[in-house]
């Protein structure tokens, strides 16, 4: 899985790229066809935003975006929001392969 971390009118600190790429690692645990993810850190009058977009084999791409005056709060609650993504994907595709019991197929 590849990591980049990329900073907007702003310089991004050696110690917020490590928490980036740690908190990304994270991920393959909810989906593990992630292939890459990308960070995208905006700070724009002192308004940290942070956009991450996961890219996974055979799904769209996860997209998420969060605003806080601390970039590491944004970057925590940005991957939230990922995370809830994926366990919603993850769940919804793990249902599709098993049959309909008899009562649900109206067989009764």
């Amino acid at each position: 899985m590849r990591v980049t971390v990329t900073g907007r009118h702003m310089g991004v600190s050696d110690a917020l790229k490590q928490y980036c790429i740690e908190k990304a690692e994270r991920l393959p645990r909810f989906l593990d066809r992630i292939s890459a993810v990308e960070v995208i850190l905006d700070g724009k009058d002192g308004v940290h935003t942070a956009e991450m977009i996961v890219h996974s084999d055979g799904a769209a791409p996860f997209v998420a975006h969060e605003q806080n005056s601390d970039a590491y709060a944004a970057v925590d609650l940005l991957l939230d929001k990922i995370e809830e993504q994926l366990r919603r994907y993850k769940e919804r595709h793990r249902n599709r392969k098993h049959p309909r019991g008899t009562a649900e197929a109206g067989l009764e």
